[in-house]
């Protein structure tokens, strides 16, 4: 039996008619946020803070970045307060809000979810729920070479037998938490003791300019584990959703737990169908 689950962040008005939804009446975002000092716990670090924020029209639940010694860690707002007086000195800041909405249909995919559907959930919203924005001072150097491998034959990744286990392990842990393939254009999100980027190229069976963005200078964990995710949700999707895959040349999976941890944990309005 073929399954489908629906996510809709605002309205449901494309909806079956026999299935009840209840409108969102979260609060629609102003173009002029209101000044407000917020409390945000970092779960990683068990820990909750203020900041000061003037650049969002924040709510409870919203997951957010900061600057600071906290720089890089993904928080969660437990409340806002519009009544205060402070030193702006002594506060840091809320830099980014994550937009953990998500509007379309995933197919069931073993651990994950799948989707063919662009707008989904697309890899330029995926990395926030994992990484905070790049300053504007931050710089990137890309390098790779034209080797290339076929994907039913790992071994030609040249991986130490050590590299290869611990992929696997990450593989069997679930640790990828978002892959897509666009056209030939492939990226995947690897969580480690951080979130790591993998992008490579993919066609008609053959992978070519993988890299990962960890301190390895060879094939890593994080690469290993991607290829073997990959291999088997190709193999899912050549089993069940081939005229899905064919018709958009695109997929995104993403991991059960990870979507529901960001689309729909600690939201208290909205919905979702069965």
């Amino acid at each position: 039996m073929e399954f489908k689950i629906g996510f809709k962040a605002d309205y449901f008005e494309d909806f079956p008619s026999d299935v009840e939804c209840v409108e969102s009446t979260e609060p629609k975002k102003t173009a002029a946020p209101r000044k407000s000092v917020v409390q945000v716990y970092f779960e990683k670090r068990n820990i909750a803070l203020a900041y000061f924020n003037d650049q969002f029209d924040l709510i409870p639940g919203d997951i957010v970045y900061v600057d600071g010694k906290l720089e890089g860690q993904r928080g969660w707002v437990l409340d806002v307060n519009y009544n205060f007086k402070i030193k702006i000195s002594e506060y840091k800041r809320v830099i980014a809000v994550v937009d953990t909405s998500v509007n379309g249909h995933f197919f069931m995919a073993g651990s994950h979810f799948i989707t063919f559907d662009k707008t989904a959930l697309p890899a330029s919203k995926a990395v926030t729920w994992f990484k905070a924005p790049a300053k504007d001072d931050d710089e990137f150097i890309e390098g790779s070479d034209d080797t290339s491998f076929r994907l039913d034959d790992l071994k030609a990744m040249n991986v130490s037998s050590m590299i290869a286990e611990r992929g696997h392990d990450y593989y069997m842990e679930n640790k990828v938490k978002y892959i897509c393939i666009d056209g030939t254009c492939g990226y995947a999100i690897v969580e480690g003791s951080e979130a790591y980027e993998v992008e490579f190229k993919y066609k008609n069976g053959e992978v070519s300019d993988l890299i990962c963005s960890c301190f390895c200078g060879y094939s890593c964990k994080h690469e290993f584990a991607t290829m073997l995710q990959l291999r088997s949700t190709l193999e899912l999707i050549e089993k069940h959703y081939a005229a899905e895959y064919d018709r958009s040349c695109y997929f995104a999976v993403v991991n059960k737990g990870t979507l529901f941890d960001f689309a729909i944990d600690r939201k208290e309005v909205g919905g979702f169908i069965l």
